[in-house]
C-alpha cells in the first residue's frame, strides 16, 4: 500500500507540472512569435518547399506527406486503412494489401515511418512504416508515394519497436510492445513470468527483387520492447531496442511496471544472428502469416500465406544479445551519427544516460557482468555509460542530431525541446513546445548525416492553438528554426492523424525521381482494355464484367442495360490517359464500397450488386476536364427473372 500510495502521489505531481506548463505557455504564446517568422516559412506560389516530412497517422492507419518549412499538407497515402477518397482496399486489386492471419483487417495504428538508407544516409527509395495493432510492416515506394507491400509479424503483439533500418537497409527490425505466449497458447495470464514472452523480428529486404521476408526472429524474456534504432558507423552491426515492465508485471502497469530503478536497452549483434542462422542454430516455429506486395505489372495485390518462422534462442547462440542498464522505463533509444553514442529517454528518469558503444564492447569482452535474465548477460551500468545529461525536463522521450554536436530532446511533461552537446552532456538551450511533446525531428536527424535547419515538435494536445472544432482538436506540429545558437519557432500547423513520429528528407532527392503516368503498353492486367474498341460487356451466369476506358471526358461504355437484380457486376476501368496529373474517378449509385481512383494506365476494379430494379447514374469523380460534369453514364437494372437483352453503347 505504501508503494502504491508513493507512485500515485508521483504521477499526480508530474500532471500538476505539466498543466502548469501548459498554463505557463498560453500565456507565453501571444508574445512567442515576433519577427520575420513569416517570411521563413512562406513559400511562393510555383516554388518548392525544401523538404518532404513524412508523419504517421496514428490511428487514421495512414501516412501524411507535407511540405518544409511551408507545413502545407500535400498527400495521405494509403497504409493499413481503406480509404474512401482513393479506393484503396476497396478496389479489388487492392484488397489483398490488408489480408492478414486474422482475416482482411482494413485498419491498424500506424506510429513510426522510417526512411530507407544507403551507408547511413536516408536516399529516398522507401519509406517503411509499423502497423502497431495487428503487427505488420509496410513499404511505400516513394516514386509512387504508394504502398506496395505489407508483411504481417507473427509471435508479436503491439510491433511498436518498428520499422528501424540498418545502414544499408539491409533489415528492417521490429519487436513486440506486448509479450504474449510463443506459440500462442490459452494460459492464466496470471502466469505472465513463467509464459509470455517477447520476440524481435529481422525483415530482410532483398537487394535485387527489393522485397521484404521475416528473415528471422529472436525470442527475449516477456518485457515490454518500446522503440529501437540500428547503429551506424562503428556500431553498424548492432540494432538496439529499449524495454520496460522489467518487473514483467500484468496488471496496474503505471505502478507495477514503475518499480525498478532501471529497465534495459537491448543490444543485439545483428551479424552474429545471422551467423547463427546460415550455421543452424535457429529453430523453424509453426506460424501462419501474410506477405502482400502490388505486382508492379497488373497493379493488382499478390497475397501469399506463410506458415513458418526461423527464431533464435539466446541459450542457444551466446555473444548474440546484452542487456544495458538504463533508467527508467525508457521510450526511445537514439544513436548519434558517429554510432558511438546511444541515448536513452527514460520517461520516468531524471537524467538522460548516454551510453558509449566502444565502452560496451570492452565491457563485454572483460565481461563486466550485473547477473544475467535466461542467459542474457546484463551489462553494469557504469561500465557503458559515457554520461548523463542533468536537468533534461521532465519526461524525456526522443533525441535526434543536428550534425553539429548538438542534440535535441523532447520533454513530454514539461512540454520543451531540450538542446544539449555531446559530449560534455551540458544543456545549451531549451524552448517550449505546446503542448506536451511526443516525438521530434529533424530532417535526417537519426541518420549519419543529418540534413538539419528545423526541428518539427510532434505534440499531444493541441489545446488554444488552433480554431476549436469541439471536443477534438486537431492533431498538432510546429517547425523550429534550430540553425543559430538559440532554437527559434517558426510556425504551427495541423497533421493528419496522432503525429507519432516523423521522418524528413530534403525533396531534391525524391522529386526527380517521381512517377509521372503508368505506361499503358506495359499494363498487364488480366481485365485491362488498351483502347475504347476493346470495351465491352460480358456475362457468365450472374457475374458481368464490364469492361470500360476513362479518358477526357467520357467512359465507354456509357449506356449499359440488361443488368439484374442479384448480378455480380465487376466495372474493370483502365485510364487511357497518358498524361501527368490526370486520374479519372469513378462512382454509382448505390455503390457500397467507395468510389475508386484510376491512374493515368492502371487498370482498377469494383464490385457493385444492385438490390434494386431502377436506373443507374454513374460518373467521373475526381475533376479532370472542363467537361467533367459530362463524364458519366447510365447503368439499367431490370428484375431478376427479366429477359432484357445486355447491350451496351460506345457513344457511337
Amino acid at each position: 500500500m505504501e508503494n502504491l500510495w508513493f507512485y500515485k502521489r508521483f504521477i499526480i505531481h508530474l500532471w500538476i507540472i505539466s498543466i502548469i506548463s501548459i498554463s505557463i505557455g498560453c500565456e507565453q504564446q501571444k508574445s512567442a512569435l515576433s519577427g520575420n517568422e513569416a517570411e521563413r516559412v512562406y513559400v511562393a506560389p510555383g516554388t518548392y518547399d525544401e523538404f518532404y516530412l513524412f508523419t504517421s497517422g496514428g490511428f487514421s492507419g495512414q501516412m501524411g506527406v507535407y511540405g518544409l518549412p511551408s507545413g502545407r499538407h500535400f498527400k495521405t497515402i494509403s497504409v493499413f486503412s481503406q480509404n474512401p477518397e482513393t479506393g484503396f482496399g476497396y478496389s479489388e486489386e487492392t484488397k489483398g494489401m490488408l489480408n492478414t492471419s486474422y482475416g482482411f483487417i482494413p485498419w491498424d495504428d500506424a506510429h513510426h515511418p522510417q526512411l530507407s538508407r544507403t551507408d547511413g544516409i536516408p536516399d529516398g527509395r522507401f519509406i517503411f512504416i509499423n502497423g502497431n495493432n495487428t503487427p505488420r510492416v509496410a513499404k511505400i515506394d516513394l516514386k509512387e508515394f504508394e504502398t506496395t507491400e505489407i508483411i504481417e509479424i507473427p509471435n508479436s503483439a503491439g510491433n511498436h519497436a518498428s520499422p528501424f533500418v540498418t545502414e544499408n537497409t539491409e533489415y528492417i527490425v521490429a519487436s513486440t510492445r506486448f509479450s504474449v505466449p510463443v506459440p500462442q497458447n490459452d494460459v492464466p495470464i496470471s502466469s505472465y513470468k513463467e509464459n509470455f514472452k517477447g520476440t524481435i523480428s529481422f525483415i530482410k529486404l532483398d537487394s535485387k527483387t527489393e522485397k521484404m521476408n521475416l528473415e528471422f526472429q529472436i525470442i527475449v524474456p516477456g518485457f515490454h520492447y518500446d522503440l529501437a534504432h540500428a547503429g551506424k558507423g562503428a556500431s553498424k552491426d548492432w540494432a538496439f531496442f529499449t524495454s520496460y515492465n522489467t518487473e514483467q508485471a500484468n496488471t496496474l502497469l503505471e505502478i507495477n511496471a514503475s518499480k525498478n530503478d532501471k529497465d534495459f536497452i537491448a543490444a543485439i549483434n545483428w551479424k552474429k544472428a545471422e551467423q547463427y542462422l546460415k550455421e543452424g542454430k535457429a529453430k523453424t516455429l509453426s506460424s501462419e502469416y501474410y506477405h502482400n506486395y502490388m505486382d508492379e505489372k497488373t497493379h493488382s495485390a499478390v497475397s501469399v500465406k506463410k506458415t513458418s518462422v526461423k527464431v533464435l534462442d539466446p541459450k542457444d547462440c551466446p555473444d548474440m544479445i546484452y542487456y544495458i542498464p538504463t533508467p527508467k522505463s525508457p521510450h526511445g533509444v537514439d544513436v548519434d551519427p558517429s554510432g558511438e553514442y546511444i541515448v536513452a529517454g527514460g520517461k520516468l528518469a531524471s537524467v538522460i544516460p548516454v551510453h558509449s558503444f566502444s565502452k560496451l564492447i570492452k565491457a563485454i569482452e572483460s565481461k563486466q557482468f550485473d547477473g544475467e535474465v535466461v542467459g542474457i548477460p546484463i551489462l553494469k551500468y557504469d561500465a557503458v555509460v559515457a554520461g548523463e545529461v542533468q536537468n533534461p525536463g521532465l519526461g524525456p522521450l526522443h533525441t535526434e542530431f543536428d550534425g553539429n554536436g548538438y542534440a535535441y530532446t523532447s520533454a513530454f511533461i514539461s512540454s520543451e525541446i531540450v538542446k544539449w552537446k555531446i559530449g560534455t552532456w551540458e544543456v545549451v538551450d531549451r524552448t517550449p513546445a505546446y503542448y506536451s511533446i511526443g516525438h521530434l525531428c529533424i530532417p535526417g536527424g537519426d541518420s549519419k548525416k543529418p540534413f538539419g535547419k528545423y526541428v518539427i515538435a510532434l505534440n499531444k494536445i493541441t489545446k488554444d492553438r488552433y480554431l476549436p472544432t469541439g471536443p477534438e482538436l486537431t492533431q498538432s506540429a510546429q517547425l523550429i528554426d534550430i540553425s543559430g545558437e538559440k532554437m527559434k519557432l517558426l510556425l504551427d500547423f495541423p497533421t493528419v492523424g496522432e503525429p507519432h513520429y516523423a521522418q524528413a528528407i530534403p525533396a531534391s532527392m525524391i522529386m526527380d525521381n517521381s512517377k509521372k503516368f503508368y505506361s499503358i503498353d506495359e499494363n498487364k492486367h488480366p481485365h485491362a482494355v488498351k483502347s475504347e474498341k476493346e470495351a465491352r460487356v460480358e456475362r457468365k451466369g450472374n457475374i458481368v464484367r464490364i469492361y470500360m476506358t476513362s479518358g477526357r471526358s467520357h467512359f465507354a461504355p456509357d449506356n449499359i442495360e440488361g443488368i439484374k437484380v442479384g448480378d455480380e457486376v465487376y466495372f474493370h476501368i483502365t485510364n487511357l490517359e497518358q498524361d501527368w496529373d490526370v486520374p479519372h474517378g469513378f462512382a454509382i449509385k448505390g455503390m457500397n464500397t467507395a468510389e475508386i481512383l484510376i491512374m493515368p494506365g492502371v487498370t482498377r476494379t469494383i464490385k457493385w450488386e444492385p438490390k434494386k430494379v431502377g436506373i443507374y447514374p454513374f460518373y467521373c469523380s475526381d475533376f479532370c476536364s472542363a467537361l467533367h460534369q459530362e463524364m458519366q453514364g447510365y447503368v439499367r437494372v431490370s428484375a431478376a427473372n427479366s429477359s432484357v437483352e445486355l447491350k451496351y453503347s460506345l457513344g457511337n
